[in-house]
C-alpha cells in the first residue's frame, strides 16, 4: 500500500512525523513524505530529504497532508497546487490542522464541515470552509482532523477505511494504536481512539 505525506517547509513535525511512523507500522504499507523539493524545512528548522515528489500523490493509495506555519502561502501557490492530482473515488484522503486549507484549494472539502487547529481556524474560515469543534469527521473518503496529537486518529482512520472491516482494518488500527500507546494506558486510548473514527467508517462499530 503506497502512502504519501504530504509536506511543505513549515511543517509540524508532529502531524508529518507521527503518521509516517504509525502507518509504516502497518504490514505491507509504504508511507513516504512527500514535498515540492529534494528537501523540507519544519518550523523548528528540522531539515528532512523528500521521499518522493508531490506528484507522487496521485499515484498512491492514501493521502495524509499535514500542517505547518505556511500551509497559508502554500495553498495560494497556484502552481504548486497543479502538481497535486487526488482521487477520493479511489484515494483515502485527510489533512490536519493547517492542512484542511489545500484539501479546500483542490475543492475536496466543499461546504461539508471539516476541522482543523484552534491556530489556523482563522484561515480555514477564511477559506470558506466551515469549521467545527472536533479533533476528527471524514466525509467519505475525505477527512481532516485538529489537533497534533490528532495523528492517532488521522493514521487509525486510514488504516481501518483502507483495509476495510472485511480485511481487517480495525483490527489493524487497533494493533497500530496500542503498540504506540502509553504503557498501563493502552486499552484506554485504543478504546478512545476507535471510539472517535467509528462512525466514520463504513460499518459503524463499537470500540
Amino acid at each position: 500500500m503506497r502512502v504519501a505525506v504530504l509536506t511543505f517547509d513549515g511543517f509540524n513535525e508532529l502531524d508529518s512525523f507521527v503518521a509516517l511512523a504509525l502507518l509504516n507500522r502497518v504490514p505491507g504499507w509504504r508511507a513516504e513524505i512527500c514535498g515540492p523539493g529534494e528537501s523540507v524545512t519544519s518550523m523548528n528548522g528540522v531539515r528532512v530529504d523528500v521521499q518522493q515528489p508531490l506528484e507522487y500523490a496521485g499515484q498512491a493509495d492514501v493521502v495524509l497532508v499535514g500542517s505547518g506555519v505556511r500551509t497559508l502561502e502554500m495553498a495560494a501557490d497556484e502552481a504548486l497546487m497543479a502538481r497535486i492530482a487526488l482521487d477520493p473515488g479511489r484515494q483515502i484522503i485527510g489533512a490536519q490542522c493547517s492542512g484542511a486549507l489545500i484539501l479546500a484549494r483542490l475543492g475536496l472539502i466543499g461546504d461539508l464541515p471539516a476541522c482543523t487547529d484552534v491556530t489556523s481556524k482563522p484561515w480555514v474560515i477564511a477559506a470558506g470552509v466551515r469549521v467545527i469543534d472536533a479533533p476528527f469527521v471524514a466525509h467519505g473518503s475525505v477527512a481532516t482532523a485538529g489537533g497534533c496529537m490528532a495523528a492517532y486518529y488521522l493514521s487509525a482512520w486510514a488504516i481501518a477505511r483502507r483495509l476495510g472491516l472485511a480485511g481487517g482494518g480495525e483490527a489493524a488500527a487497533r494493533d497500530v494504536i496500542d503498540y504506540v500507546a502509553p504503557v498501563g494506558e493502552k486499552a484506554e486510548t485504543v478504546a478512545r481512539v476507535m471510539g472517535v473514527i467509528a462512525p466514520f467508517l463504513p460499518i459503524a462499530t463499537a470500540a
